[in-house]
């Protein structure tokens, strides 16, 4: 069980739909979760499954939080800018099937505002600190590669890694299904557990915004990267604690489950 519910149905042209979830360095969630804090985007539904872990948070002690995907909308407001429809949020699915199910109901949503184009944010683990990260890329057609490699995109993911784990590669892949065409930009960084990489995170932003000619400041990106940490690594603790139990329940190691979270 997979379900949306919305609270607004926003009319947009010809949308972008930019991925932000989280994973390795947690990139995408702190470079689409600042855009949408800059731009004002506006919350129009969200997306919980049970194929999410099988908690509720407790924030301040007391109030329970659902894990969530949550849409977010934001209107073109100058010549060459795109609508977008922004998806961030807590997590991603616990298993390979319940990936599969989450991203076909994310299509078939975006699918009904006009989506056809798509990026996606993600991390590339180098097992190093990386003092200059650079941004790679990874496209649904050949043809895109002559539309982005103006803006310094590093298309050797391929060479570095096999696949694309997650939603980063599975919306591109199974949108290109439906006909949709897209991005997924890589940044660089450590792939240590439980660590954000900033760094990155701005890297890959300062892309992002050339493509779509976005005018954001960037002088805020560490203190909000500061108010997302902490809600980033409570989550991230509690689902450790949670692939343990249902690994002891199913006599599984935890490392095999966690082998796949080097990129994405």
């Amino acid at each position: 069980m997979t379900i949306i519910k919305t609270s607004a149905k926003p009319k947009l042209k010809n949308p972008i739909l930019i991925e932000g979830l989280p994973g390795v360095g947690n990139i995408g969630r702190v470079a689409v979760g600042y855009l949408i804090k800059e731009l004002n985007a506006k919350k129009f539904a969200h997306l919980y499954s049970e194929h999410f872990f099988p908690f509720v948070m407790l924030q301040e002690e007391y109030q329970l939080h659902l894990l969530k995907n949550e849409f977010y909308y934001w209107k073109a407001k100058k010549k060459g800018q795109r609508d977008i429809i922004f998806l961030v949020g807590d997590c991603q699915s616990l298993s390979p099937h319940g990936h599969y199910e989450v991203i076909e109901k994310i299509l078939d949503f975006v699918e009904k505002f006009g989506v056809k184009e798509i990026f996606t944010i993600g991390g590339l683990a180098t097992g190093e600190v990386e003092k200059k990260p650079e941004t790679l890329g990874s496209v649904t057609d050949k043809k895109l590669l002559k539309k982005y490699k103006k803006y310094n995109i590093k298309f050797t993911a391929g060479e570095k890694v096999g696949y694309i784990v997650g939603a980063a590669g599975l919306l591109l892949g199974l949108g290109k299904e439906r006909g949709m065409e897209g991005i997924c930009l890589l940044g660089e960084t450590s792939g240590f557990p439980i660590v954000t990489d900033p760094k990155s995170a701005e890297v890959v932003l300062n892309t992002l915004t050339k493509i779509l000619k976005l005018d954001v400041d960037m002088s805020k990106l560490e203190q909000r990267v500061k108010e997302m940490e902490r809600f980033i690594k409570k989550i991230e603790e509690l689902q450790r604690k949670a692939i343990m139990e249902i690994t002891k329940e199913e006599k599984a190691p935890v490392k095999g489950k966690e082998q796949l979270r080097y990129i994405g």
